[in-house]
């Protein structure tokens, strides 16, 4: 890439960010569902259910490692293709084949637990191959901040759309249909993913290659990582920040399950789902007119003092507060509100990393640097799933819901109608103590909280890279480039 930031061309804008749309309703299909999915759909003991949830941690922290291998992997290769497209492509049609054996496929008993687990490492292994590729080209089209802000936002836009069209859609179909709703989404989503990846496939141009071809080996890859302080700083911040930023979510269709009762809550689910597409979309258009007139500290500062607040009233409702469906949804729209900003200024953070590298070291990568975004996500979602599968055991949660599950499986073979079936899962819920509720929701709010303050501390006693320090950043390399 040159030292004068290069102009996107609209065609390459476009294609790049609206390809997000299909590989973010993949992603939320399953890293948001695939465990009500377990809960609701397959008749587990709390053995293989603790099995499960154990694999799924340890697939995860896996996948994070995977992630600056493959990362490496890009960076090594040099295809006809392009830096990133072949994989891109590759990823999605990988990823879309396991997404439909993952809902399609229904062992029994510890059959499935086998089944399950290689199929979920599987997920992760193909989803990395295009979610690598897919990040690292973003950095890799622009150096300009505004055009790279631009990018960040267009691009969250799209991810929205994808994210809301699966996490609003599947909590309203699933009760008392849930076997086969989730088998004909995955199918509609597995086709998704590799349309839109199709056309950020043919219709990205991407910068022509100025790297050196000179293999990066894992040593190296750990080398280039650690050697980059404010990596090391706003990768831990991120990390903890996507814990926080993905339980509350991950526990929900639980929290409405068992405060509205189990025939109800779908369109309530869907209602806060709502808020969640509109919240984060709107931090998209937001965040560039707030970055173009204050620090992003200063907005990460203002959304974690909202968010405190938020997640506070959220955890009196039913308890201190009455339980009000609509001041429910404003403060989810608030909490993802500021989520959404917090997440979109700590990316361009992580971004803005890659130059200081360049400044300092006089080498350019992309790709292995981008690839801390994904190794945050993914490690987060590890914890995450311990975390909720633990609460969910301890609380009693995870029984009821088996009972619930036994109702569904015996409406998928056809021995019990859907409204007998609702009925006794109705019944099922009423019965859970209130002591078994308040353990859910605590969890929901609590982690969060304190992961996301501990973020908040550590970018601002460690992270240098402000606005003005990038620009200086830029102009430095320019010039070198230019006398070079």
């Amino acid at each position: 890439m040159s030292g004068k930031a290069e102009s996107i061309s609209k065609r390459t804008k476009w294609s790049y960010c609206v390809g997000a749309t299909g590989r973010d309703a993949a992603y939320v299909l399953v890293s948001m569902f695939v465990l009500t999915y377990i809960q609701y759909t397959c008749k587990l003991t709390v053995a293989q259910f603790s099995v499960i949830s154990a694999a799924m941690v340890v697939c995860m922290i896996w996948d994070a490692v995977n992630d600056l291998m493959m990362s490496t992997i890009i960076e090594n290769a040099h295809l006809k293709g392009g830096k990133f497209r072949p994989f891109i492509l590759a990823g999605a049609l990988l990823n879309a084949g396991v997404i439909i054996a993952m809902f399609t496929i229904r062992p029994s008993g510890w059959g499935f637990v086998l089944f399950f687990c290689i199929t979920y490492l599987l997920w992760g292994m193909t989803y990395t191959v295009n979610d690598i590729a897919y990040w690292g080209m973003l950095p890799s089209l622009s150096s300009d901040p505004g055009e790279r802000d631009t990018l960040v936002t267009l691009m969250g836009i799209f991810v929205c759309i994808g994210q809301f069209s699966v996490a609003g859609i599947v909590p309203v179909v699933i009760a008392g249909n849930a076997v086969m709703a989730f088998r004909v989404t995955a199918l509609i989503v597995a086709c998704a993913f590799i349309a839109f990846q199709t056309l950020t496939f043919w219709g990205v141009t991407e910068q022509e290659r100025t790297d050196s071809e000179t293999k990066v080996t894992l040593r190296g890859m750990a080398s280039i990582l650690a050697r980059n302080d404010q990596l090391i700083s706003v990768g831990i911040a991120y990390i903890l920040f996507c814990v926080g930023q993905q339980l509350l979510l991950l526990l929900a269709v639980n929290f409405f399950y068992f405060a509205f009762g189990y025939s109800t809550a779908g369109d309530l689910i869907t209602l806060f789902t709502v808020m969640y597409g509109l919240g984060t979309l709107a931090a998209q258009f937001v965040y560039p007119v707030l970055s173009a007139r204050i620090s992003r500290m200063r907005i990460i500062t203002a959304c974690l003092i909202c968010l405190v607040v938020c997640y506070l009233l959220f955890l009196s409702f039913g308890y201190v507060i009455p339980m009000n469906v609509v001041l429910l949804n404003v403060v989810g729209f608030v909490i993802f509100f500021c989520q959404g900003l917090f997440n979109l200024a700590v990316i361009v953070m992580v971004n803005n990393t890659i130059e200081y590298d360049e400044y300092r070291f006089g080498e350019r990568h992309d790709s292995i640097i981008s690839a801390i975004r994904s190794f945050a996500s993914k490690l987060s979602g590890a914890l995450n799933q311990g975390a909720a599968s633990l609460i969910l055991i301890i609380s009693g949660i995870y029984a009821v819901s088996q009972s619930i599950s036994a109702l569904e499986v015996e409406i998928g073979s056809g021995t019990l109608d859907r409204e007998t079936a609702l009925l006794q899962a109705d019944a099922f819920i009423a019965a859970v103590q209130p002591s078994q509720t308040l353990m859910l929701r605590a969890g929901m709010v609590f982690v969060p909280l304190v992961v996301m303050i501990a973020a908040w501390l550590i970018l601002k006693a460690k992270y240098r890279i402000d606005e003005q320090e990038y620009e200086r950043l830029v102009r430095e390399i320019a010039e070198r480039k230019k006398h070079g």
